[in-house]
């Protein structure tokens, strides 16, 4: 199992964003040190809260900074863009990368963006799927091709630029908290990106998901792997609880109030107040995120890879819920307490430990038998060198 960082990112608008932005490139340094497997960076154009504009230019900046992590866009919104366009860029990425990107696609998720720009918001899934089928086509053949809609068209179109890879630049489908994106994946045998999160309603998807994925691919001939399957969950660790809830006095309540303003969600009714010591409370057992220390964070990863059984990355939320100092500390302990129960990168050093335990008083005899000898030996020289 692999883990990474979802990154819209979450940012408060009472921050400045040139911060904001930076810091976020320097968290990303620090993943890339610390043994996380991918980052994901969003597309948004409303809201104050999630402003990067495009993944492309997250990916390109993080490129420059970072050597091995994965750099992924979750999503690029297709209705938004010529797929000529997305398809060009993709392409000049995987080069600027040397092969380091994965490509997530969505419909987009906030209705501001698609009024801002005229659109009508059930258009966006059909859109996102026509504009898929040519992408797909694009970064797979050499050309000419050919596609009409009623919103974009292709005329002996053809990339100059293929993609650094021989094997081609892996692409991904988002999965909210409907059936299709596990169906759209399936279909084109691609990765998928669930954020429809982990309350109750989106388990029970969650659930199901990865079913609808093989069925649709079966379906269409296509093969499906779960390790190219990402989830996102709402996280805040600590060294502690106790810790945990202090830190998210910084910024929870804000980010609820946001989600409020954008989605369904709805984690404290109209006009309720409520304290943080409650909100934290209903956070946590109403499956929407965990907030707190190893133990209880471990126990969440967990029960999402039994609710499924199994996905190959599990993403943290990058957000404002602590302050940097606290969202740093939190990806260097998740890195260091989560990680390896998991990963079974340190189940050989336990098992050496506990082999090494059992035989503990056969070791020391046979150590204390061996400084016993070396003292006689020893005596026994000198008393021979004496005579």
């Amino acid at each position: 199992m692999r883990f990474g960082l979802f990154m819209p990112p979450y940012h408060n608008p009472r921050r400045s964003p040139a911060v904001a932005i930076e810091q976020d490139l320097r968290h990303i340094e620090a993943l890339d040190r610390l043994g996380y497997a991918q980052v994901w960076f969003g597309e948004h154009h409303s809201g104050g809260f999630e402003y990067t504009p495009s993944p492309e230019l997250m990916i390109a900046a993080a490129a420059q900074r970072t050597s091995r992590i994965e750099l992924c866009s979750g999503v690029i919104s297709l209705p938004y863009h010529h797929p000529l366009m997305v398809a060009d860029r993709i392409a000049f990425l995987d080069h600027m990368t040397r092969g380091r990107i994965r490509i997530g696609f969505g419909p987009g998720a906030l209705v501001a963006d698609s009024q801002m720009m005229g659109m009508d918001y059930d258009l966006l899934r059909p859109r996102m799927e026509e504009a898929l089928d040519a992408i797909i086509e694009l970064l797979g053949t050499s050309g000419p091709v050919h596609r009409k809609t009623d919103w974009f068209t292709l005329d002996d179109a053809r990339l100059q630029l293929q993609g650094y890879r021989p094997g081609g630049i892996p692409l991904a489908v988002a999965a909210a908290m409907s059936p299709s994106g596990p169906k759209l994946a399936g279909r084109h045998g691609l990765g998928l990106l669930s954020v429809g999160g982990t309350s109750a309603a989106a388990a029970e998807l969650l659930a199901k998901t990865w079913g609808i994925t093989e069925a649709e691919a079966a379906a269409h001939g296509q093969t499906v792997r779960r390790d190219d399957w990402a989830i996102v969950g709402n996280v805040h660790l600590a060294e502690s609880d106790e810790q945990a809830l202090e830190d998210t006095r910084f910024g929870l309540a804000d980010f609820m109030a946001y989600r409020h303003v954008t989605t369904p969600m709805q984690m404290i009714a109209p006009g309720e107040e409520v304290s943080h010591e409650e909100l934290v409370r209903r956070v946590n057992e109403s499956g929407y995120g965990c907030i707190g220390g190893p133990d209880r964070v471990a126990d969440y990863v967990r029960g999402l890879v039994e609710l499924t059984s199994g996905f190959g990355t599990f993403l943290l939320t990058a957000h404002d819920w602590a302050d940097t100092a606290a969202t740093t500390r939190q990806y260097e302990l998740f890195a260091d307490e989560i990680m390896p129960r998991f990963t079974g990168t340190t189940d050989s050093l336990n098992r050496s430990y506990a082999w090494t335990a059992e035989r503990k008083d056969g070791f020391s005899e046979r150590f204390h038998a061996g400084i016993r000898k070396a003292q006689a030996d020893y005596a026994a020289g000198r008393g021979g060198s004496a005579g």
